[in-house]
């Protein structure tokens, strides 16, 4: 019987475009792919003379990636996981901070594709029509946001949300307030999507507070306004803002968490440090950073699709800033 191209995509558990270029272009296939390939071509005894011979492509060995803060070391703790991932495939990782400016974003994504293989695009603000485009002019990856068509990798930020109004509501309290993200950002409809159906399993009444700049200085306005809502437990966009609602809480003499609690998210390393330890919501953010890079060296093999996502799981880490409220 005679072996085709299917036989031994089947065998390496590989795609039959895969298997095309570990014979006609073998520089656009990683090492460890090619020689399973060729392996199970060996095995089976098939031969691809009469496979057609495209002019090889030849790779940069370069990938990039944009994040869209890089003072916030949640996107620290993500480069960290890219390059990790990246040095296992001897591949350079090429990085730029777009500062949450969509117009920066896009020309960043456009110039870096003249240089590299593929992106790694972080916690874009650009619109989906923006990101496909720029799906079509490079191969893309997107990570902390989902827009069909595009592969992604995203941390599960709702669920993150349901597990700190559920831990605030088995504490009693009763009623709370979000100190939300950014107007435009997609992980803060992610939040509030957890938000709102925590809210109506669980029967707590939530304020909401915002947008804020997803910085130090944004928990510094949000806290007065929390505070002049008179609830008893604080949920923070992330560990900065909380940072800074937990400074200004300080500053008014409002001690936490025996008046107030407070959650934030990320898990940032001061976070375990700060006085009081802070009780958030640990997101994975190196094992987005490794997924990522992986998911983009199997687009450029051909063993992942524009279908390909990822949902990477968040959890509470609870620590000395929430316990039940006063009376």
């Amino acid at each position: 019987m005679t072996v085709t191209i299917h036989d031994v995509a089947r065998r390496a558990n590989v795609s039959i475009s895969t298997v095309s270029r570990a014979f006609t272009s073998p520089d656009l296939v990683r090492q460890q792919t090619r020689t399973r390939v060729l392996a199970a071509a060996h095995e089976l005894g098939y031969h691809a003379a009469g496979a057609p011979q495209p002019v090889p492509a030849v790779r940069t060995g370069h990938i990039g990636i944009v994040v869209s803060d890089l003072g916030n070391p949640f996107f620290t703790g993500v480069l960290n996981g890219v390059q990790a991932r990246a040095r296992q495939d001897d591949i350079a990782v090429l990085f730029a901070n777009s500062d949450e400016d969509p117009a920066t974003e896009q020309n960043l994504v456009r110039r870096m594709a003249k240089q590299v293989d593929g992106v790694v695009l972080c916690s874009p603000s650009m619109t989906d029509d923006q990101l496909r485009a720029l799906a079509g002019q490079t191969t893309l990856v997107l990570l902390n946001r989902e827009v069909p068509g595009i592969p992604s990798i995203v941390l599960d930020a709702a669920d993150g949300m349901r597990q700190a109004i559920q831990h605030l509501a088995a504490l009693g309290h009763r009623r709370c307030a979000y100190l939300g993200g950014p107007r435009a950002s997609w992980a803060n409809r992610a939040r509030r999507q957890g938000l709102a159906e925590a809210v109506a399993r669980h029967g707590t009444d939530v304020v909401e507070f915002g947008p804020f700049p997803p910085v130090f200085e944004g928990g510094l306005q949000g806290a007065d306004l929390a505070l002049a809502a008179d609830v008893t437990a604080i949920v923070a966009y992330n560990d900065l803002v909380a940072f800074g609602a937990l400074a200004r809480l300080n500053a008014r003499g409002v001690p936490v968490p025996d008046e107030i609690s407070l959650v934030g998210f990320d898990d940032l390393v001061f976070a375990a440090i700060s006085a009081p330890p802070l009780t958030t919501i640990a997101m994975p953010t190196e094992a987005a950073g490794r997924a990522a890079v992986t998911i983009l060296l199997d687009l450029l093999d051909g063993e992942a699709d524009e279908h390909t996502a990822q949902v990477l799981d968040t959890y509470l880490i609870v620590r000395a800033t929430t316990a039940p409220p006063r009376g």
